[in-house]
Parts: C-alpha cells; structure tokens; sequence
C-alpha cells in the first residue's frame, strides 16, 4: 500500500513538473496553453510608462537580452509577459533569447550556472557581446525604469546587489 502511494505521488509529481520547459524556449510557446493562461493576461494587463518608453527608445540600438526565467515561477510569470509588452511597445528588434530553468536554476547545458543565474526570472542586457547588467528577479523600480537605468548607463544595482 505504501509503494501504490509513493507511486501515486511520483506520478503527481512529474505531471507538475512535465509542463516545464527547461533550455531554450521560443516566444510562441509561452503564448500556447498550458502557459497562455498567465502569459496572456500579464501581458495584457501591463501597461508601460509612456514617458520612459519614449526614453528607451532611444537607448536601445545594439542590445541583445538574455532572459532566464522559470515557467513554474510567479515572479517569471508576472515579469516576463511584461517585459515582452515593454519591448512590443518598442518595436524592439533586437535579438531576445529565452531560456526556461529547472526549480534549482540549473539548464541541461549549464548555461544558467555560467551565467551564475540564482533567482529568475534574471533579464541579462549586452551591448557589443558584454554583459552591460541584469534585472534579477523583481525590478527595483519598474521593469522599463530599470531598463532605462542600465541601457543609458545610469548607476544601477538589482534587488540582490550589495
């Protein structure tokens, strides 16, 4: 009796985790259900800074985002349908790579430990190939503010920075 249990909840278990996606994700399938749920309604309820989209814009040339998130976090689900309608709201057209990691923010190729990715979801910037900062797990102020704080080259720390 206690091996059917044990079994049963195994089996609970990897359901739960089987609609994770670890490694690489493409935009599309986080609009796909079972992740839509959340995806969509964050994206459609969050509503950017007019003024400082308008400040981004000018900003934002040459910049490649690395974001690595977990589809099984809270935090992820909130911030990244919002950073998506910030950049939408930019017509950003720089490259964005997204990158699901299991609940011990490990990836199958080890690029979240290289990164030394501990919270998520964590929005790594680049400009010419260099990390220029991150915004780790929550923005100080709000995601577009924080944004425009590390692309105009402004003094910023993120939540976890000492």
């Amino acid at each position: 009796m206690k091996r059917l249990l044990f079994l049963g909840l195994l089996m609970c278990m990897h359901t739960a985790y089987a609609q994770d996606i670890i490694g690489p994700i493409a935009l599309e399938n986080l609009k796909k259900e079972p992740f839509a749920e959340w995806f969509s309604t964050e994206y459609e309820n969050y509503t950017p800074f007019g003024k400082t989209i308008a400040q981004l814009d000018g900003v934002q040339k040459d910049v490649a985002i690395t974001i690595f998130m977990g589809t099984w976090c809270s935090d992820s689900q909130m911030h990244v349908p919002a950073f998506f309608r910030i950049l939408d709201e930019l017509a950003f057209s720089g490259e964005v790579q997204i990158i699901g990691v299991d609940r011990d923010k490990k990836t199958p190729s080890g690029s979240a430990t290289k990164k030394g990715i501990t919270n998520v979801p964590t929005f790594i910037f680049y400009k010419d190939d260099k990390e220029v900062n991150r915004i780790v797990e929550s923005p100080v102020e709000f995601l577009e503010d924080d944004m425009l704080a590390i692309l105009s080259g402004a003094a910023y720390k993120h939540t976890y920075e000492n």
